[in-house]
Formats: structure tokens, C-alpha cells, sequence
């Protein structure tokens, strides 16, 4: 807070109904990537990198592994006198009958109280299921450059991919004169990341406003963006050149992880000067048998590999017996393959187990197989 005086709020509260089985019990942000993290860790290693001391964990669904993965801001630096890391699920105000986040603008308004404790000049606004690195305070040092009341991280999109997206539509210079969610025929590829800094003091005179209102839907890119283009205040894109996905679905999912294994990945998870800060684990390290055969893999701490593994994300603690091929795939933390089994373009979820000769996926399938429960083999 020291150094920028700005607050962030982390939205991880969805519950990424896309990711079916994967989020029937753990909530979107707390779900397995890249070997040995969890999705949250993305924005929450940002934050820590970034200089940002106090940061808000906004749950909802299924937020009990969340809720207690998220506390522990040791992991992150987040623990010292003037830092941490805050738990903000829904609760019950005697004035407002509420026990939900209507929306993300209605998260935010619910703990006023909480950011006003902290009196922060500005208020970063994030997702808490996007991978990706950025430094904030870049992105708000062109905010106090631009003199704006807001400030959208954007990212260029493919044009025919753009209707998916909230897009906005700028000036020479970055100014923002129009807001479209998800158009027909979008007029520009500047897609909304999800991430905003207000000045506070503006942000909140209209989320007070925006609770009174029977009509809203207490959404930031519904409502609050909307109005505040209608109200004449000045609001300006950041785009950002690194990478980042939205990890929605099951291929969006598999797509990130399978990006870890080029080389020239501009994700870096490598890269000294930006740590991706996780929990740590008491795995063994990796062992590769005699028997086995890799090519393009990544593989973490805790596997054991007697197989086959070709261009696939082994997670930690993965076994694949002598026999079995993975190919195209991602095996999560504790999966197990056994002899003779083939696994290709599947995703296999946290600690099921692949039967004896049973076959899994093709490479023939134009979506990515979920296994989300143990798979018999064949004898």
C-alpha cells in the first residue's frame, strides 16, 4: 500500500460450470494447472510482484479449499505486518438481506466497508481464473498518466474471434467512447481482460448508487462500465502484450497446459525476476524408469514414469506403468495409468485411475476428453 496506495479485489467466486467435473467441488480458481499450481496463483503471485500489500479474496461456490489455499499468504509474501491476504465470502447484512454476490460490481459494493479500512487512492479489480503475469503498477502508472477515472486492461484478439468478448472501442490514443459485450459484428479486437483500476472515491459514490437500483444487474461490464461512458468520465485501454487465457473450458484448459511445452512460451513460468509463488510440496522428486520413453513432456515433482509420455503435462505425483502411453494429454495431480493403457487429447482429473489396456480420447476427436472418474481396463 506503501508504494501505490492501491487495493486489489480478486473476483473468484464463479462457479465455471464450462470445467464440469472439475468444478463440482472445487471452485474454478482453486483447480490444478501446469504441474503444481492452482489457477488463483496467477493474480495473487501478480499482486505480491507488483507491490500490492492488501488484496481481497472475493468466494462463493464451493469455496472451502479456496478459502483455506487463498489464507495462507505466506505463499505469496502476504503475511507481514502491513500485507495479507483477506477471505470475503457473501454474508448477511441486517439492511440488505443478502447472503449472494448478485454480481461482480455487487461483490465489491458488499465490502465497502472492508476497502474503506484501508482508504486506498485506487482499486484493482481482478479475475481470479486468468493465467497470466502483468505488472500493475505499470498499468497504473498509465492510469495516473491519462488523468482517468478508469482504466481496462484489453488484449488484441483474432477480429473473427471478437464477438466472444466484451470489446471496447477507442480513440487515437486509448480513450475509450464505447462498450460492447460480446456484438454481432464488433468494430474493433480490443477483448476486456477483466481488469480495471478505479479511483476509489468515484467508484464507490456509484456503486451506492448502483445497490439502490432495482433495474441493474450489479455488474461491472453491464452496468458500471456502461454508466460511467453515459456520465462523460474519462476512461482509458491499457493493452497488454503478454500472454493470457481464460481458462473456461475443458480446451481452453488442456490448450494452456500444452502451451507449457513450447519453449519459447511467453508465460515463462521460469522466469526469475516473476515468480509464480504456489504451495509447496513434500513429493519425491520425479523418477524415470528404465522402461520409459519421453519426448516433449512436462513433468512434475512426484511422477513416476515407466511408459510412454509424448507431448503431455504430468502433474505431481502422475504414474504411468510399463506399457501405458500418454500422448496429447494432461494426467492432474495423483492420476494413475496402468500397464498397457493409451490416453490421447484427454484431460484426466485429480486422482482417478486409468484400468489396465483401457483406451482413452483419439486423436481423431475435435474436443478434448474429460476423465473425470476411474476408467476399467481390460484384463
Amino acid at each position: 500500500m506503501k508504494q501505490n496506495n492501491m487495493l486489489a479485489m480478486i473476483l473468484a467466486g464463479g462457479r465455471g460450470s464450462r470445467l464440469h467435473d472439475l468444478t463440482k467441488k472445487v471452485a474454478k480458481p482453486a483447480v490444478s494447472y501446469g504441474g503444481k499450481y492452482r489457477i488463483i496463483d496467477f493474480p495473487l503471485s501478480n499482486c505480491a510482484n507488483s507491490g500490492i500489500d492488501v488484496v481481497g479474496v472475493l468466494t462463493q461456490y464451493e469455496s472451502v479449499l479456496l478459502n483455506s489455499y487463498a489464507a495462507a499468504g505466506r505463499r505469496w509474501g502476504l503475511d507481514t505486518k502491513d500485507s495479507g491476504v483477506y477471505i470475503l465470502p457473501p454474508r448477511e447484512k441486517a439492511d440488505a438481506n443478502l447472503d449472494v454476490y448478485r454480481g461482480t460490481a455487487d461483490a465489491i459494493s458488499q465490502n465497502i466497508d472492508f476497502i474503506d479500512t484501508y482508504a486506498p487512492e485506487y482499486l484493482l479489480v481482478l479475475s481470479g481464473d486468468h493465467i497470466y503475469k502483468m505488472d500493475y503498477d505499470e498499468m497504473l502508472a498509465y492510469h495516473k498518466e491519462h488523468h482517468a477515472d478508469a482504466t481496462i486492461a484489453v488484449i488484441e484478439v483474432p477480429m473473427k474471434e471478437a464477438s466472444r468478448f466484451g470489446i471496447m472501442n477507442t480513440e487515437e490514443g486509448g480513450k475509450i467512447v464505447e462498450f460492447e459485450e460480446k456484438p454481432a459484428e464488433p468494430k474493433s479486437n480490443l477483448a476486456s481482460m477483466g481488469i480495471y483500476i478505479f479511483n476509489w472515491k468515484l467508484l464507490r459514490k456509484m456503486l451506492l448508487a448502483d445497490m439502490k437500483d432495482p433495474d441493474s444487474n450489479h455488474d461491472f461490464g453491464k452496468d458500471i462500465i456502461p454508466r460511467m461512458l453515459e456520465d462523460q468520465k474519462t476512461l482509458y485501454a491499457y493493452k497488454f502484450k503478454g500472454y493470457w487465457k481464460d481458462v473456461g473450458t475443458i480446451d481452453s484448459l488442456w490448450e494452456a497446459n500444452m502451451d507449457l511445452l513450447d519453449k519459447n512460451n511467453a508465460l515463462d513460468l521460469a522466469d526469475s525476476s516473476w515468480k509464480i509463488y504456489t504451495q509447496d510440496t513434500d513429493a519425491l522428486p520425479q523418477y524415470i524408469g528404465a522402461q520409459a520413453s519421453i519426448e516433449r513432456a512436462f513433468i512434475t515433482q512426484g511422477c513416476i514414469v515407466d511408459g510412454l509420455v509424448k507431448n503431455s503435462v504430468l502433474f505431481t505425483g502422475a504414474k504411468v506403468a510399463p506399457g501405458a502411453k500418454i500422448i496429447d494429454s494432461v494426467l492432474m495431480p495423483g492420476v494413475e495409468v496402468e500397464e498397457g493403457a493409451v490416453v490421447t487429447r484427454a484431460l484426466v482429473a485429480n486422482n482417478v485411475k486409468i484400468g489396465k489396456n483401457a483406451v482413452v480420447g483419439s486423436a481423431d476427436s475435435e474436443n478434448i476428453e474429460l476423465v473425470a472418474k476411474r476408467v476399467k481396463g481390460e484384463e
